[in-house]
């Protein structure tokens, strides 16, 4: 009867062990995975900060008075004159 019970003991100080070894390991996986989750939305909040900037910026190039401008300075461009115009009818 004591062999049993001695047996019995055994198994479940070593199922506690287990168990014990399990939570530890557990608690570890979940702080590693909240500084990866924080890290993630750090990165996640630069980016859509950056992409505002890049949003600003596009839409400064893309007026159309800047884009007038580049084309009368880089490329020569000019109004033409009302002579020059020329209606174009199906």
């Amino acid at each position: 009867m004591k062999a049993l019970a001695g047996s019995l003991l055994t198994i479940l100080l070593l199922a506690v062990l287990v168990s014990a070894i399990g939570v530890v390991w557990t608690r570890h996986e979940s702080r590693v995975l909240f500084v990866e989750l924080t890290r993630l939305q750090n990165q996640r909040d630069e980016l859509n900060i950056e992409y505002g900037r890049l949003e600003l910026e596009q839409a400064t190039w893309a007026e159309p008075r800047r884009i007038d401008e580049e084309a009368r300075a880089k490329l020569g461009m000019v109004t033409p004159r009302p002579q020059d115009v020329q209606l174009v009818r199906r």
